[in-house]
């Protein structure tokens, strides 16, 4: 059972870095005598502690005060599993209206905004997740449960917002539709599975999600979203007796519900015969998969299918990666586990350059993966996923918000204790365990990848029945909570109190020692060498140079690389990542002879030089690939080879194949070393002894190249419009530009980042989001966004969006009224006084990140800055009147020098507008 595996590592979510404790939930827990009326403890462990009520409902807390941010997260136990034929999506449509609001919660992304919450929602196959990160806060914590616990049960679910989103998910599926793998998965679902509902994507059939009743949609909402059907976690920095009370007055008054549940009794039939799809798109790549249907993630099976897929997919040192990458007849190889509480699918995956001939890849990928129970793991194969896993896990352990949401797959499959258990079951897996589980699953008759062929004797792979929640918590033992880190006091004045500054050789210091949970410590590292004419031609060679660094030192192979920044506990890159305090001096021992002494092999250049020219011929017809070369394009005013020049698709792949390895080193030669730069560490260590680490290996380390900025120059560039046609693409992409002659010390520039908080760059609460998606349902995704610079006047103001080619015209005319309407109206008070809470907390709720205030110091650095100018800036941001913010965007933006590209499939926008108009 790899749950904990699949949590930490899940792709599709993007948590904020936060530290997690449970020493508030112990001391409420012992001096807490009696629990409101109807509530109950439940199990205990490592830190948080479930309560139950009588209605059925569920609350598990999570206390930790090491950061002032606290994580909502509602978990209903409802997926795409759950849809009834005819009603696929249904459950991720849902999601989308359960942000439409209540009677008593008319705006709720206002609501977000106006209290500078994150905030979001996600549906998989076994349930449906909504979750706020904010700063801790009796008012932002109780309104949070109140919001929740109304919206369960009382909201609008009304056929107006089910009318205006439903071209925003179906957006969201033409998006998905875009992808070559995307596409591929979901049909390899389809083929792979007969009659179980996870071989239908969560998105759902089109014609499912177009003709939906809202009767249907109210009749499932109001099945599911009871307090029977949901648990809710609460995590981080908050008073544990208070909020149960909270919670208690919120949702322990609802009634249980009288309906019964229905029950779901289909099991997928043993498949007898291997299964083929093929897709034919244009695209600019190719892809082979295979999948092999596996247990449900409760069977002890699926553990060591985990580590399995791991073994032979990993990069660098997966088995396939070995046979297929390294040998040059595929450009990279990947695997994806698609499981829950019922069996699943074990995803493997290969990456064919085009015109390539992928055949051979295809019976070598099925080779290699068939064939993989013959020779058994080695020690050492399996030491590196235990140890990848064990990483992995910590970290999450180490950050609540993480925690909180996370376990929302694990809660689905019948309890959040099988979180831990899949951590220490995990660890016991053997070589024998994992090759016996392959030898089983990983079969002829159960691939589906090729053809189906009849044949008299197929060799079948049963699917064993998951056992209990009860059978699998048997051996469960809760291990000690991990230690709080230190209440940390986020603001400007503490962090810059609590930094101490330096300079060692021509580094600029900012060390921020802190205690935080698991002892973790967050590294930003920037080298700045080179200037206008001696970096004139070398921007390819700089890139490469840079993506060559991780493929090995003189002392280590790319693969011993990738194993010592595991064993040292080494997440991210090599100028931004976290490790922790015992191994912070070796792991910048490790980064500075890696930047210093890189390998340049022969043979991992060509990989390298390969897999990025695949990248970009897979990105060449990509609508917003087109968009944006098309945009920078039209604005470039530098000649070719300038350091900031615009170079189109052509023109890179053209660049990197007239780059050679001898020019890559060359670069590194002249140009690599610390003459000038900045580190800033904020974290769990010892100063004294890191500052010695860093004087002794960047202390004398100079750059041959003197350096001096690279300024960008701010152009009036005449305005233009222009259509850009993108066959065979169900989504198309809007960019819109318009250069400012503008710097972050001018005095309008708070009230500018006001006013494009509340135009576009506010999130799901803004004009263009109202307007574009929230009103007419036009686009799944719009903002806009502002780039303004402290050295250089070159600002730019930028509006994105993605819409159905149809919509796209529509788009661009909300866009310009929009503008227009802000230049005539103005923004309200109202909306000034959200922008400014939320700007506010969401730079506080920033602030109590260390990679954020890692990252902050660098910059800050770099430009003689401290936290002190950030609070300046927050100040004028808090005095800012009306009439400064509405007289900046007057000032600044003229909508008749707006450039305008558009990238669609014009057959499809003229087909769809055609048919849209017929009566």
């Amino acid at each position: 059972m790899h749950l904990f595996r699949r949590q930490w590592s899940n792709r599709l979510l993007s948590c904020l870095l936060a530290a997690t404790c449970s020493i508030g939930f112990t001391s409420f827990t012992e001096a807490a005598t009696t629990l409101p009326a109807g509530v109950t403890q439940g199990p205990s462990a490592e830190g948080i502690t479930e309560y139950q009520f009588a209605n059925g409902f569920k609350v598990l807390l999570f206390p930790d005060s090491s950061k002032p941010t606290v994580t909502v997260n509602m978990t209903y136990l409802v997926g795409s599993r759950f849809e009834n034929y005819g009603e696929t999506g249904m459950a991720h449509l849902l999601e989308h209206l359960m942000f439409k609001g209540t009677p008593s919660h008319p705006s709720i992304p206002k609501d977000f905004s106006q209290r500078g919450m994150s905030f979001n929602g996600t549906t998989n196959m076994d349930r449906t997740n909504y979750f706020e990160i904010f700063q801790a806060g009796d008012d932002n914590l109780k309104w949070a449960i109140d919001m929740e616990a109304d919206r369960m049960l009382h909201s609008f679910i009304a056929r107006k917002d089910l009318d205006s989103e439903m071209t925003v998910v179906r957006n969201e599926y033409e998006q998905g539709e875009n992808s070559p793998f995307g596409v591929l998965i979901k049909r390899l679902q389809g083929v792979a599975y007969d009659w179980h509902n996870y071989g239908k994507p969560t998105i759902g059939n089109r014609s499912d999600i177009e003709n939906v009743k809202i009767e249907n949609l109210q009749a499932f909402y109001k099945t599911y979203y009871q307090p029977d059907n949901a648990v809710l976690l609460i995590a981080g920095k908050f008073d544990p007796a208070k909020t149960l009370a909270w919670v208690n007055q919120a949702f322990g008054k609802m009634p249980k519900p009288a309906r019964k549940m229905r029950d779901f009794w289909t099991v997928e039939p043993t498949q007898d015969g291997e299964r083929s799809i093929t897709v034919r798109r244009q695209g600019d790549v190719q892809i082979v998969a295979v999948a092999y249907k596996i247990p449900s993630e409760l069977h002890p099976d699926s553990d060591a299918i985990s580590y399995a897929g791991t073994i032979l997919a990993d990069t660098p040192n997966g088995r396939l990666h070995k046979s297929l990458v390294e040998t040059g007849k595929a450009t990279a190889v990947f695997n994806y586990e698609m499981t829950g509480y019922a069996p699943g699918l074990e995803i493997i995956a290969a990456v064919v350059k085009k015109g390539e001939p992928i055949e051979p890849v295809r019976q070598a990928l099925i080779d290699g993966v068939e064939q993989f129970a013959k020779t058994p793991p080695t020690p050492e194969e399996m030491e590196r996923v235990r140890l990848a896993n064990a990483n992995g896990f910590e970290k999450l352990l180490n950050d609540h918000q993480k925690v909180g949401v996370a376990m929302s797959s694990t809660i689905a499959l019948g309890d959040w204790r099988l979180l831990f258990l899949g951590r220490d079951r995990s660890n016991k897996v053997t070589s024998e365990q994992v090759a016996a589980a392959a030898a089983h699953y990983f079969t002829r008759d159960n691939r589906t990848v090729g053809m189906f062929l009849p044949e008299d004797q197929p060799q079948r792979a049963d699917v064993p029945a998951a056992p209990s929640v009860v059978e699998v918590l048997k051996e469960y033992k809760p291990q000690q909570a991990i230690a709080d880190g230190e209440a940390f006091d986020p603001s400007q004045a503490n962090i810059d109190a609590r930094t101490q500054r330096s300079k060692v050789g021509g580094l600029k210091l900012a060390l921020l020692p802190k205690k935080t949970r698991g002892e973790t410590v967050s590294v930003k590292l920037d080298l700045l060498w080179g200037d206008e004419k001696s970096l004139f031609g070398k921007k390819t060679a700089s890139e490469l140079a840079d993506a060559m660094l991780m493929r090995g030192s003189s002392t280590l192979t790319r693969e011993q690389l990738a194993d010592e920044f595991s064993k040292l506990k080494i997440s991210g890159s090599l100028t931004q990542f976290q490790t922790t305090r015992s191994n912070l001096p070796a792991a910048l021992q490790l980064v500075a002879s890696v930047l210093k002494h890189p390998r340049f092999d022969p043979a991992e250049f060509e990989r390298m030089r390969k897999e990025a020219l695949v990248g970009l011929e897979a990105s060449r017809n990509e609508p917003s690939t087109l968009a944006s070369e098309a945009i920078a394009a039209h604005f470039n005013q530098y000649p070719q080879g300038h350091w900031l020049a615009a170079q189109s698709i052509d023109q890179q792949i053209a660049s990197i194949n007239a780059t050679s390895l001898a020019d890559v080193s060359a670069f590194h030669h002249d140009f690599y070393g610390a003459s000038q730069g900045e580190l800033a560490i904020v974290g769990d260590f010892d100063v004294a002894a890191v500052t010695k680490v860093i004087q002794d290996e960047f202390g004398t380390w100079q750059s041959a190249a003197p350096y001096a900025r690279v300024i960008r120059h701010n152009f009036d560039v005449a305005p233009m419009q222009k259509v850009i046609n993108s066959p065979d693409k169900e989504n198309g992409f809007y960019v819109a530009r318009l250069n400012l002659d503008m710097r972050d010390d001018d005095a309008d520039y708070p009230a500018m980042m006001v006013a494009n908080y509340l135009f576009g760059g506010g999130g799901l609460k803004s004009r263009l989001v109202d307007r574009v998606r929230q009103k007419e349902g036009l686009s799944y995704g719009i903002g806009s966004s502002l780039d303004i610079s402290a050295i250089s006047r070159a600002a730019r103001f930028s509006i994105q969006a993605i819409s159905a080619p149809q919509n796209l015209n529509k788009v661009d005319q909300a866009v310009k009224e929009e503008l227009a309407r802000v230049i005539k109206d103005g923004f309200s008070a109202d909306e000034l006084a959200r922008a400014k809470s939320g700007i506010l907390q969401e730079n506080q709720s920033s602030r109590s990140q260390d990679s954020a205030l890692s990252a902050g110091w660098a910059r800050l650095l770099d430009l003689d800055r401290t936290f002190a100018w950030s609070k300046q800036i927050e100040d004028k941001i808090s005095a800012l009147t009306l009439n400064q913010v509405n007289e900046a965007f007057r000032k600044r933006i003229d909508p008749s020098q707006l450039s305008v590209v558009i990238v669609r499939d014009e057959a499809k926008a003229k087909a769809n507008a055609v048919a849209t108009t017929k009566p």
